[in-house]
């Protein structure tokens, strides 16, 4: 039997149900945008993967309607501590139990345990359609028209056609394949072994990351949970030594009490990146776009930080008549971030194992220095996510501008129409433009055009945070993306953001056309003198 729903039924179809296709559907439905999501399996995976996620994939968790209920299940990591051999401290990492997005730095989890929550989320959303069990078998992307998407099931063939097709279906993505993208290897490649084990035994740990940086026997350790813990070994070839003996050094000595091994499994770390995430309207997110080794624990954030990136743009395309171009801009500020973090754990790695060549002994001995060395450790433990490069969507910064444009707006709580909360449940999910005093009224213009209003951060009763970040910006207004970036700023002692032509025509609207800043504002003055 074949079944075909028609491109009016199915604007997006997004193939892979973990947790990155899953937000990218929850993010989508939010601003109007139907899905149908296709997934091999018929359940959540039951067993531990992803471990750690900061605030900034926090703030996206809110975003995506799920943020307080994942509270309920995390609890704050203090950060990464790099040990020698013999698992003495050389430096640490510390994350702050409150960082700029509004919540801990590191939060410590288990992916199963997020995953049914989203899943639970994506069953309250009409906008999305969750199909298990299924099989896409083909996908043919088309530059000029509708997707095709065939999959099959016990019923049997099925056609799909769509707008867009997002590939979240992981490091063997058929989506990667059917836009003829491939891996670029960014030469990290090691066997390791992983264990996730529950024990009431007092085992030590400092409640964040424990890499361990020994060439020998390099290891990674964290606290889960209230009694579950992650180790991971990498392992010569060959060699696989019994679990307790790999743990021993952080049980008490000759403990023989309950120690239950939940997962083993070996596992090849990777570093890659695609060097295409779209063709037309067909994008790649998630591991069928990237693969990092785990040590900075950023795997499933890019992912996660992929589908906020590329859903408001999608959502303005499909909805409000945004130009195409917007999503160009997916791939152009998502992969040189992609990149970033991949290298970064690369050399944690290296930093980790020393590497076996003739250098190796040096490069310790470098290493232990520089971990003395507080500005470097201080610079270590920052945000992870610099800021966007100029862009259709990132304005240029002027002489005298400010260094907040490309970078994220911070999130405190605010009071707003008498309750207390966060920033961005004031904002919603749309743009926003905040203003250090009563906005003129070509900025009220410009935010009228884009359907929102110039917000004086005096208004939202804050702790000082936003004014303070305004101030050391030397910006006297921002435009925020609905992703929270900086998109455009008005410099300490300007009138106005510099140019909006350009990404005016990107981010135009299927509604009435706005008549320009410009003309409202001599419009509004005519009518004060009358």
């Amino acid at each position: 039997m074949t079944v075909e729903k028609h491109l009016s039924d199915i604007p997006v179809v997004i193939i892979g149900a973990g947790p990155v296709g899953v937000t990218a559907a929850l993010l989508l439905a939010r601003r109007g945008v139907r899905s149908v999501v296709l997934e091999r399996h018929q359940d959540v995976y039951p067993l531990p993967r992803a471990l750690v996620v900061d605030d900034e994939v926090r703030r996206i968790l809110q975003a995506v309607g799920v943020g307080e209920e994942f509270a309920a299940i995390v609890r704050p990591g203090n950060g990464l501590r790099l040990l020698d051999a013999r698992h003495r401290v050389m430096a640490e990492f510390r994350r702050a139990e409150h960082g700029p997005h509004g919540y801990p730095q590191t939060s410590m989890f288990e992916q199963p345990a997020l995953e049914r929550l989203l899943r639970d989320a994506l069953a309250r959303h009409p906008e999305c359609e969750l199909l298990s069990g299924v099989e896409v078998t083909g996908i043919a992307p088309d530059a000029e028209g509708p997707v095709g998407v065939t999959y099959r099931d016990e019923a049997g063939e099925h056609h799909l056609r769509a707008e867009a097709v997002l590939g979240c279906d992981g490091a063997n993505s058929l989506t990667r394949e059917a836009i003829g993208a491939v891996w670029e290897d960014l030469r990290f490649e090691e066997r390791w072994t992983v264990i996730d084990a529950r024990t009431t035994a007092d085992v030590r740990c400092w409640e964040g990351v424990d890499q361990v940086c020994d060439p020998d026997r390099p290891a990674t350790f964290m606290r889960v949970g209230e009694e579950s813990y992650r180790w991971e070994f990498r392992l010569r070839d060959g060699e696989q030594p019994p679990v307790r003996e790999l743990v021993a050094p952080w049980l008490p000595p000759s403990y023989d009490g309950d120690f239950e091994v939940v997962r083993e499994t070996a596992y090849t770390f990777r570093a890659r990146i695609a060097d295409r995430w779209r063709s037309g309207r067909v994008f790649l997110l998630g591991d069928a776009a990237h693969l990092t080794p785990p040590f900075i624990g950023q795997g499933l954030c890019a992912g996660l930080r992929d589908a906020y990136n590329l859903t408001w743009k999608l959502a303005r395309v499909l909805r409000q008549g945004g130009d195409e171009r917007l999503l160009a801009t997916y791939e152009s500020e998502r992969a040189p971030h992609a990149r970033h973090v991949i290298r970064l754990a690369v050399a944690m790695g290296w930093a980790m194992t020393g590497g076996q060549d003739g250098a190796a002994a040096l490069r310790r001995r470098l290493l232990a220095v520089a971990c003395r060395i507080p500005a470097l450790t201080e610079a270590a433990g920052r945000d992870l996510s610099p800021a966007l490069t100029t862009g259709p969507l990132v304005r240029r910064r002027t002489r005298r501008g400010s260094r907040l444009v490309g970078t994220h707006c911070p999130q405190p709580w605010v009071d707003a129409d008498g309750r207390r909360s966060r920033l961005d449940e004031v904002l919603g999910d749309t743009f926003a433009v905040l203003t250090v005093a009563d906005p003129s009224p070509s900025l009220n213009a410009l935010a009228l055009g884009l359907g929102v209003r110039a917000v004086p951060v005096s208004e939202l009763r804050d702790d000082g945070t936003l004014a303070a970040w305004l101030r050391a910006g030397r910006a006297d207004a921002v435009l925020l993306r609905p992703d929270r970036v900086v998109m455009d700023v008005v410099p300490a002692g300007a009138r106005d953001f510099t140019d909006t032509t350009a990404w005016a025509a990107l981010l135009h609207t299927t509604r009435s056309p706005q008549p320009s800043p410009r003309t409202v504002e001599k419009s509004l003055l005519r009518s004060a003198t009358r």
